[in-house]
């Protein structure tokens, strides 16, 4: 299982919408590969950058509500909020360089 933390559609807004620094939604599913290929990858930029952006997953099976709500039609999907709103979106699974190239004004 995966070290990072576990939002859902009833802590979304606490946990994600209401953050003081920016925060990467991985939106997964279990039975989605590419979805696990990024998993450690990210769990690798948090390791790193944990003082700059927090990353959180969200089950798009067991939340779909806030899937619909964003829009989410494929995955793995992953979206930067800062002040309650979309900043990034970032589609399919990339490896850590691209990644962070993608994330780069965020780990800055």
């Amino acid at each position: 299982m995966s070290n990072l933390k576990q939002v859902t559609d009833a802590t979304f807004e606490q946990d994600v919408l209401n953050s003081d620094k920016p925060v990467l939604v991985d939106f997964w599913a279990e039975w989605c590969a590419p979805c696990r290929a990024v998993g450690p990858v990210l769990e690798k930029i948090a390791e790193e950058n944990g003082d700059k952006i927090e990353i959180v997953k969200l089950n798009v099976d067991d939340n779909p509500e806030t899937a619909a709500k964003y829009h989410i039609t494929s995955i793995p999907a992953m979206k930067v909020y800062r002040g309650g709103e979309v900043v990034k979106s970032v589609i399919g699974a990339k490896p850590k360089p691209a990644l962070e190239s993608e994330l780069a004004a965020f780990l800055a």
